[in-house]
């Protein structure tokens, strides 16, 4: 599994440990993945994703998951949320047409 956030693209980072002596070995600089749950009131389930610490509290941030995937523009977005996006449009106009 890639160690990236599904929402706002955060990714590994590489730099240098520096010793006292200043010797420089690689290293890599992890962001900070969780696995989260956000219920999604449109699709009626919840969707787990594996987000940034800063994705989780920009999507709560800005009005829930349906709000924030739905007023985010495309090119602001990874792939795989962009799939998520044209479900969520999909399903509510599924429900606008039923209503």
């Amino acid at each position: 599994m890639a160690r990236r956030c599904g929402i706002t693209g955060k990714g590994v980072l590489t730099g240098n440990n520096v010793s006292h002596a200043n010797n420089k070995t690689r290293r890599r600089f992890l962001p900070n993945l969780q696995e989260t749950s956000f219920f999604s009131d449109i699709l009626g389930t919840p969707v787990r994703m594996r987000l940034s610490v800063n994705g989780i509290r920009t999507v709560e941030h800005n009005g829930g998951f349906d709000a924030f995937l739905l007023n985010t523009p495309n090119r602001d977005l990874p792939v795989e949320a962009q799939v998520l996006k044209r479900r969520l449009a999909r399903a509510q106009a599924k429900k606008a047409v039923a209503a």
